[in-house]
């Protein structure tokens, strides 16, 4: 890889991470039943699950891309 391909994709990396924060994963009705017995780490908990389930997909697809791309061009 060219060291401009390099950078191109360190910055795109770098750009993509900078947005990253607390993610809500839940709906406000989840969210307002969870919360209404006073135990928000039982919320946090569910909250972190349900990012996770949802992370997991991007992931794969993102290696089978990169896995394709790779094979491509070799």
């Amino acid at each position: 890889m060219s060291r401009k391909k390099f950078q191109y994709l360190l910055f795109i990396t770098a750009f993509l991470l900078m947005g990253i924060k607390p993610v809500l994963g839940q709906c406000a009705m989840c969210r307002a039943v969870l919360e209404s017995n006073g135990d928000n780490a039982v919320a946090e908990g569910i909250n972190n699950g349900i990012v996770y389930l949802m992370a997991i997909p991007y992931i794969l697809v993102g290696a089978l891309i990169f896995i394709v791309y790779r094979k491509m061009r070799s």
